[in-house]
């Protein structure tokens, strides 16, 4: 990332970035939505529409301003990377705070307009046991029921899915497993990582192991199916999607998401609007 922003000086992919219900935005972003877009596309490689406005109006632009400076803070949900290398190529130029390299491009949605989705497990291995091993071993700290061969999805919070030999199973965290009152273990991706990938399959390090992979919930729990039933993976895990609310809390306490916790829906396309740093 770094070195992309270095070699083309300039942003040309926003820090997604969210804030808390603030009803004059979303009072000005509902009128401005009324009005005729500058761009109006469909994108032709994955159908999703994309409009865009500019604001030029003086009292709008104050109204803003405003809004944004009465704000303790804005949460990152996407973008992390983004970030860090905007801020290392800006430290690396040291042209001062008023420059162009001394910012980067963002995009900032209400909380409540955002979609996070699931974002969901496949494994190659189950660490040498047989299915049934695995089962008996998950069973010590979850509820496990058998639900079939239709596809079926986690119903709340700390109830997981999974595809094992071209069967649906349940999966409920017993009593005792987590703590309510840890921000982060009580979080899905953590119950899961913990009792599941690493107590039992070993997995360690998700972001460098090649046994795991992670599929946006975009994709649908058919996704998963199939790179299952294809033998490219052993077994898959479905999790239900973490709040947006979570997310703030977390940031709030000091505390970071887990890797691989959150899928974030809408996004921008990449280019459709760049930041030169000149």
């Amino acid at each position: 990332r770094m070195r992309h922003v270095r070699e083309t000086n300039a942003n040309v992919e926003p820090v997604f970035l969210a804030f808390r219900h603030n009803p004059v935005l979303l009072e000005l972003i509902e009128r401005v939505a009324a009005t005729e877009p500058v761009y109006d596309f469909v994108a032709p490689i994955d159908g999703f529409s994309h409009k865009f406005w500019v604001i030029s109006d003086a009292a709008d632009k104050a109204t803003i301003t405003e809004a944004f400076a009465k704000m303790d803070a804005l949460y990152i949900a996407d973008g992390h990377h983004r970030s860090a290398a905007a801020a290392r190529v800006g430290a690396e130029k040291a042209a001062g705070p008023d420059a162009e390299s001394s910012f980067y491009m963002a995009v900032c949605f209400p909380a409540e307009q955002l979609t996070i989705l699931d974002y969901n497990r496949v494994v190659k291995d189950l660490n040498g046991l047989s299915s049934e091993e695995f089962l008996r071993r998950l069973a010590e700290n979850f509820e496990v029921e058998d639900r079939g061969t239709e596809i079926w999805h986690p119903a709340h919070a700390h109830q997981f899915s999974l595809y094992l030999d071209g069967r649906w199973y349940s999966l409920d965290a017993k009593a005792g497993t987590f703590d309510p009152n840890d921000p982060i273990g009580v979080l899905d991706v953590d119950i899961s990582s913990r009792l599941i990938l690493q107590d039992i399959l070993e997995i360690g390090d998700l972001r460098s192991s090649q046994r795991i992979d992670f599929v946006g919930g975009l994709r649908g729990l058919g996704e998963l199916k199939r790179r299952v039933d294809s033998g490219e993976m052993r077994a898959a895990l479905a999790l239900f999607p973490v709040s947006m609310e979570q997310v703030m809390n977390i940031a709030d306490t000091g505390n970071i998401m887990p890797p691989k916790a959150t899928w974030f829906e809408p996004k921008l396309r990449s280019g459709l609007v760049i930041h030169s740093l000149d």
